[in-house]
């Protein structure tokens, strides 16, 4: 019998761990952007999934990789039925969503898994308004 993931909430800024947030759904619930910062990746293969609950309103909903860590995959990002697919560059660690243009709406989602020493793999899809743009930077 499968069990159901654990749904954890986040309001403010956070910094996740494994033992505490590996293999839950992290409910994003503030209309006030705030930084998630994730564990080191160690291939681990764990999973940690992110579900916007509510739309940002102000500042940046912001998901950092730790230290040297990056970011690898595509999001696909829509706005309507044509949206579009933004990949990764070989320095991302940074995902930031701005309740408009780069997601943040509600209903937008992310999965991070844990890969490789180092790299996330990053899949998700992202409802955003106006003209799509990526979500992905490198700091």
């Amino acid at each position: 019998m499968a069990y159901p993931l654990q749904m954890i909430t986040l309001t403010t800024a956070a910094t996740l761990t494994q033992d505490n947030h590996a293999e839950t759904i992290v409910v994003m619930n503030s209309t006030t952007g705030f930084t998630i910062t994730m564990p080191a990746a160690t291939a681990t293969g764990n999973k940690y999934k992110f579900v916007q609950n509510v739309t940002v309103g102000s500042g940046s909903q912001v998901i950092a990789a730790l230290g040297t860590d990056i970011l690898m995959g595509a999001i696909a990002i829509a706005t309507d039925i044509a949206g579009v697919t933004c990949p990764t560059t070989a320095t991302s660690d940074k995902i930031t969503m701005d309740g408009a243009t780069v997601g943040g709406v509600l209903g937008s989602t992310i999965t991070l898994t844990d890969v490789a020493s180092g790299k996330w793999l990053v899949e998700g899809s992202l409802v955003s308004t106006g003209a799509e743009a990526t979500p992905f930077s490198a700091t």
